[in-house]
């Protein structure tokens, strides 16, 4: 049988398609989105008329592979990934996550997972490996089965909300000042907040709180935390509305790293934490302290921590994805974590014990694409438990003093060039981008260096103009 059959014939999913149908008919649902995210984190896919649910259900959509990688092209004029001659892949409705638009009555959405066509002579009907919310599925999936843990996770969503012109376009202008954690701050965006709050309740994310952080229209707003592939769909749904809520309210929600230099970037660090089962169900955290000294982790923690050490320059890779992301980094004096150490609370490491039980892995921004970053970590984390990895004792002080008072520290990869050098040299967080993923990811981000490296900035022709005699 192939992934796509024994997909669409899942016990007890007939049941759940005849349910949806019924809920679009007796609810007027007239139109679908059928998504997935692409490499870059992007929320692709098709729409159509709801009554053909069945259909996406049964048989799916078909797409070109490219897809998967934004149907972009490299600074040579071929389509990353994959060429015009490709197949067409197949995208298949997760039931599960058939949901109605709060923004919209009449319109509704469902990821879908993707397959290579069935007709294809070499896997047809299998996985798609390109498919990096799929991937973070089964790579999950894998992992539990082999250790009986799982990751949860929750992310600190920050971004930015620009002021937008008279077109609607945005402007490099915050909506608000850069006053962290002022109410005063917070409460000139409550309108904004109210209904990025209520469509995010109304699509089943759970809104724990908010601030307003220290650049301009900053805000970091909550939900709890879950496994890790519930999280990542989340903040993917989290992003949508906030784009909503922009078009709405005549704002620009703006997830780029770092638009502003002298202020801080926006993050989008991971809390996470390995479980043997359901928090409600008798579970049991396996990051919290074993032995009486209540900061360090036990021992599934600890050699969890190991991995992540061991394999932080490739995972810089995946959780700061952009030339941009550096400018996070270089901007000194904003908390960004340049070193490979850890701590507790310390926010100068790259990752720190924010809690008994979670750690907060910090070398991420608000570009980030969760399905690769929750994949990755999942793989240094195993990792650390096969091979025992020691990350060795905990940095309290401030690293930068630590390293004037003679610490040895190494910094992480400090541009995307080579960032992706530390990802392709690394056996591990690769096997994170399966397939044909790493070949899309690899494509699409060392084009977008390449472009970054052979254009003229204004910085250059400032600096550079008159540079002779």
């Amino acid at each position: 049988m192939t992934d796509i059959q024994a997909f669409i014939e899942a016990e007890g999913r007939a049941e759940r398609v005849a349910e949806v149908q019924k809920q679009i008919e007796a609810e007027g649902i007239q139109y679908l989105y059928c998504q997935f995210v692409s490499v870059t984190g992007r929320i692709m896919g098709k729409g159509i008329p709801a009554k053909h649910f069945g259909t996406i259900a049964n048989k799916g959509f078909q797409l070109v592979y490219g897809s998967t990688a934004n149907l972009f092209v490299d600074r040579h004029g071929q389509y990353i990934g994959y060429g015009p001659e490709s197949r067409e892949l197949v995208g298949v409705a997760e039931v599960d996550t058939f949901m109605k638009l709060p923004w919209d009555s009449k319109t509704a959405r469902v990821f879908c997972t993707l397959f290579r066509g069935r007709e294809e002579e070499v896997d047809g009907g299998m996985f798609l490996t390109s498919d990096c919310r799929g991937n973070l599925q089964r790579i999950h999936a894998a992992f539990e089965e082999k250790t009986g843990l799982h990751l949860r996770a929750g992310t600190e969503p920050e971004m930015m909300w620009l002021k937008a012109d008279a077109d609607g376009k945005p402007t490099v202008e915050g909506m608000t000042k850069p006053n962290c954690y002022h109410i005063d701050q917070f409460a000139e965006l409550q309108p904004l907040i109210h209904r990025v709050v209520e469509y995010s309740e109304a699509m089943g994310l759970d809104m724990i709180q908010g601030d307003h952080e220290d650049a301009p229209g900053q805000l970091e707003l909550n939900f709890n935390f879950d496994r890790a592939e519930l999280t990542a769909d989340r903040l993917t749904t989290y992003r949508q509305i906030c784009k909503q809520v922009g078009r709405e309210l005549g704002a620009f929600p703006c997830f780029m790293p770092k638009p502003f230099v002298g202020v801080s970037a926006n993050g989008c660090h991971h809390n996470i934490s390995l479980w043997t089962g359901e928090p409600d169900e008798g579970g049991e955290n396996k990051f919290m302290p074993e032995g009486d000294n209540p900061q360090i982790p036990g021992e599934v923690g600890m050699k969890a921590i190991g991995g992540i050490m061991e394999h932080l320059s490739a995972l810089t890779c995946l959780g700061s994805p952009t030339v941009n992301s550096y400018r996070r980094l270089w901007d000194t004096g904003f908390w960004a974590p340049v070193f490979a150490d850890w701590g507790f609370q310390n926010r100068t490491t790259a990752l720190r014990i924010s809690a008994p039980g979670r750690f907060e892995y910090r070398s991420v921004d608000s570009a980030v694409n969760p399905y690769l970053s929750f994949a990755a970590l999942i793989k240094a984390m195993d990792d650390g438990l096969d091979r025992n990895l020691d990350p060795g004792p905990p940095e309290e002080r401030n690293i930068y003093e630590a390293m004037e008072e003679g610490k040895e520290v190494k910094k992480i990869p400090m541009n995307l060039g080579e960032a992706l050098d530390a990802l392709r040299a690394d056996e591990v967080v690769k096997s994170a981008l399966p397939g044909e993923m790493f070949k899309v990811f690899e494509h699409y981000k060392r084009d977008e260096w390449e472009r970054f490296m052979h254009t003229v900035t204004d910085w250059d022709v400032e600096e550079y103009l008159d540079i002779l005699p």
